[in-house]
């Protein structure tokens, strides 16, 4: 019998089956005396994605290897000619693993089209805390559910639960699934329609939901791709085009988007989540509607949307053309319906996590069923385990300390009629930085403030001389050359004679970091000195032998470094910005 009950013994619906424990918090399989069936379809053959490597985490690299880079951005050994524009040289060729899919593209079902997009990633993490409760062979079931696709090496290796987590959520304009021919583009191949990148705070007291224009004009990078046959291209980039053609254009994959939103931010996401439409109107449906309000009457004929001033709960295909209205609210373009987006967003977070959605376990089961069929995920997030820590990371969030808000733009000064938005340089890169060093957009600070204490008192202290210092200096995603550009200026400017190039990190990082063993702490507090180095970038840890044969310090230069003798010192607050919070509800107009 499977989970839509088909074969069903006594009419009994399985999700009556499972029951609050309220001494443990969890549910429990409680069935009758007499032989029953399974809840769901039979044996099939057993894969990775069942166990072992769900719980693996991440893959680190060997130490002193080098990671291949799609891009020459990051490394101190100069490319080839032939790689030094953008993309580099795509990543050598991998077997997909045995007993799962590994393709680049989902292997088509009759029963649905291929997934592409995302509104509600973010908020459908939470339904799979719910798997938590669910028995093994219903687990097996839900991993059935999930369609993954290759990250071809554009993310960090996937969401660790000791970071702060960084998730890209892309939503297309591709027309796909049965109801959807009245919205998007009926020529579309699929552009990034809507992109939220989504930070969550490394001591989880906060998280930021940083919305991308689709209109938004900037470069997107070459991109190594993994095809359909298991074979790579690398898929040329292009200079001044608009962020969604960073999607579907030109067969580009989520991956690229993924490539396209680090050159933008700094910030390397470290998973994707992807779904279509009729993850609105599943998702939706299955809580019973969403709260959302407006300050005015809207009656669209463009998104078939028609409401009247006021608080209304949506659900289905008044959902959907909610999140899809634009010409009826604010100026009438992409920057206003982001508004509704992240309104709705906020909206589904409180219904996901309200009492009502979290104690009844027939809406638990339609979440994850509908959540795990809509979902196309990279493939560091491809079964039900990873996304079931994923969600319980997310879960430990309060909406009131989610905040959205827009990558700050302008209009295009090259266009007299204007269309598309150019980044607002002035105020852009405040908001970055702050996302990258984990700074919070809320007034969350109970957790952060122990958290900054800590990393402040690593300043304090005795300082070694510049003389005693002993350093080993990698690239970890700086531009080429910048690990010998600070050692000259270490030993030539600064008196610190006892560094040393010690050529590639084993891995990009996105933020400069300095680790030291404990007696080394003196020294550690006056390269930070020297260099403007924050608390949060000293790394207490362990000493490395460096060519001498003596222990050294590690200094990793990460995206963030702006050159040698530039301070890196972090903002100690973010920035002032239009935003609005998941607890509250801001009436649209």
């Amino acid at each position: 019998m499977d989970a839509q009950g088909r074969g069903r013994a006594d009419n009994i619906d399985p999700a009556d089956q499972w029951v609050l424990n309220p001494n443990t918090g969890e549910y429990e399989l409680r069935l009758t005396p007499s032989p029953a069936q399974s809840p769901v379809p039979g044996p099939r053959r057993p894969s990775p994605r069942d166990g072992g490597r769900a719980a693996s985490g991440r893959t680190r690299q060997p130490a002193g290897e080098t990671r291949p880079e799609p891009r020459t951005r990051g490394t101190d050994v100069p490319a080839p000619r032939s790689a030094r524009r953008r993309g580099g040289e795509p990543e050598p060729e991998q077997e997909p693993p045995q007993g799962r899919r590994a393709a680049r593209r989902p292997v088509k079902k009759k029963s649905r089209t291929k997934k592409v997009l995302l509104w509600t990633g973010g908020s459908m993490a939470f339904v799979l805390v719910a798997v938590t409760a669910a028995g093994y062979l219903y687990i097996r079931h839900l991993n059935g559910n999930i369609t993954s696709l290759s990250d071809d090496g554009a993310s960090t290796g996937g969401f660790s639960k000791d970071q702060a987590i960084n998730i890209l959520l892309i939503g297309t304009d591709k027309r796909t699934g049965k109801g959807n021919e009245g919205y998007g583009d009926s020529g579309s191949v699929g552009h990034a329609d809507t992109t939220i990148l989504l930070h969550l705070s490394k001591d989880r007291s906060n998280a930021t939901a940083l919305s991308i224009p689709r209109d938004l004009i900037t470069d997107i990078p070459d991109c190594p791709t993994q095809q359909e046959d298991g074979t790579r291209k690398v898929i040329p980039g292009s200079d001044g085009a608009r962020f969604n053609q960073s999607l579907g254009q030109d067969d580009r994959t989520p991956s690229c988007t993924m490539r396209t939103v680090t050159e933008l931010t700094g910030i390397t996401p470290d998973d994707f989540m992807v779904a279509d439409f009729n993850a609105v109107k599943t998702l939706t449906e299955a809580v019973d509607g969403v709260d959302v309000c407006l300050a005015k009457d809207i009656d669209d004929a463009d998104s078939h949307l028609k409401l009247s001033k006021g608080t209304h709960t949506i659900s289905g295909e008044q959902a959907l053309a909610f999140v899809r209205t634009r010409h009826s609210v604010g100026f009438g373009g992409d920057l206003s319906r982001i508004g509704l987006q992240q309104q709705f967003l906020g909206a589904l977070m409180r219904k996901l996590k309200g009492n009502s959605t979290l104690t009844s376990p027939t809406k638990m089961l339609k979440l994850a069923e509908a959540g795990t069929k809509a979902l196309t995920v990279d493939d560091k997030l491809d079964s039900i385990g990873k996304l079931k820590d994923l969600g319980l990371e997310l879960g430990k969030l309060n909406p009131k300390n989610l905040t959205f808000t827009t990558v700050p733009v302008k209009d295009n000064p090259a266009e007299k009629v204007h269309a598309t938005v150019v980044l607002d340089d002035a105020k852009a890169p405040a908001v970055f930085d702050a996302v990258r060093n984990d700074v919070s957009f809320t007034d969350a600070k109970k957790k952060q403030k122990a958290a900054k204490d800590a990393q402040a008192a690593r300043l304090k202290g005795t300082k070694a001389p510049a003389s005693e210092v002993r350093v080993r200096i990698l690239n970890g995603g700086a531009v080429t050359g910048s690990a010998q550009a600070v050692l000259n200026w270490l030993q030539n400017d600064e008196g610190v004679t006892k560094s040393e190039n010690g050529g590639n990190a084993p891995a990009a990082s996105g933020r400069t970091t300095l680790e030291y063993a404990p007696d080394q702490a003196p020294q550690a507090r006056r390269l930070a000195a020297l260099m403007g180095l924050s608390g949060s970038a000293l790394k207490p840890g362990r000493s490395v032998t460096n060519s001498q044969g003596l222990p050294a310090m590690t200094l990793t230069l990460g995206r963030d470094f702006k050159g040698a003798g530039v301070s890196l010192t972090v903002p100690s607050k973010a920035p002032e910005v239009d935003k609005s919070t998941a607890d509250k509800v801001k009436c649209a107009s």
